[in-house]
């Protein structure tokens, strides 16, 4: 019983790895390169949503250290709600785009800790992406999508020794999608969604946070705005 559950973890790990890092599994999108056009993105248009335990600001690099406690969740299963992390972010009401963000969270050492991208609306409406640390053998490459006040969690076990990763979260008015990348080159779907309060104006970006007693710091890179990668759909007609 014992060595059919580890085979089925290994698997989990192994198959989500090697999506990441760029092999064919049928929802892959490369970036276009030099035939996507790039939008300005200017650091000095972020704000923050609570400060972080500190915050460096180094050119395209953005370090932030976390501070203990503090987390984004709202009731489904646990009950509780948190509604404490930071979130750096900037305002929008460009309807078709996409974000770019390459993360390092070398430093992340205690169970939950984590670092990603962000759509925070309100403490009932936003999404996030990120790593979440768990132990020395594995930890949760994943998406939290709260609308309403309820929040959902999906969840794939990856190495624990996977320190960086690039996510791409695209728009097309108030529907989402959220991708990860090993090398920023190809991108696999994590999460496709629809947010109730997403087709106006809306604030993204960045967060990090340590939900139980720990602190680290997360490194953020490669920020960058593009035209939407995440094309119209080009199978089934809507009704």
């Amino acid at each position: 019983m014992e060595r059919t559950k580890m085979t089925v973890i290994t698997v989990t790990m192994l198959t989500l790895l090697v999506a990441c890092m760029g092999k064919d599994n049928g929802k892959r999108q490369e970036n276009i390169g030099q035939n996507q056009k790039i939008m300005t993105l200017d650091i000095g248009n972020f704000k923050w949503t609570r400060q972080p335990e500190s915050c460096v600001i180094k050119g395209d690099t953005i370090e932030v250290v976390t501070k203990p406690g503090t987390d984004l969740w709202q009731r489904t299963y646990y009950h509780f709600r948190n509604d404490n992390a930071p979130v750096f972010q900037m305002e929008t009401e460009e309807k078709f785009f996409s974000f770019v963000v390459k993360t390092d969270f070398t430093e992340s050492h205690h169970r939950f800790d984590q670092c990603g991208i962000v759509l925070y609306l309100d403490s009932d409406n936003w999404l996030k992406g990120s790593v979440e640390y768990e132990n020395e053998e594995f930890q949760h490459l994943g998406s939290v999508v709260t609308n309403n006040g309820f929040s959902d969690w999906a969840t794939t076990a990856i190495p624990a020794n996977v320190k960086t990763m690039w996510y791409r979260l695209s728009r097309r008015e108030d529907d989402y999608c959220i991708e990860c990348s090993h090398d920023g080159v190809y991108f696999t779907q994590m999460r496709v969604c629809h947010m109730h309060k997403g087709g106006g104006k809306i604030q993204f970006g960045i967060y990090a946070c340590s939900p139980e007693q720990s602190s680290f710091k997360a490194i953020f890179t490669d920020m960058k705005l593009t035209e939407c990668a995440w094309k119209a759909h080009d199978g089934q007609q809507p009704d």
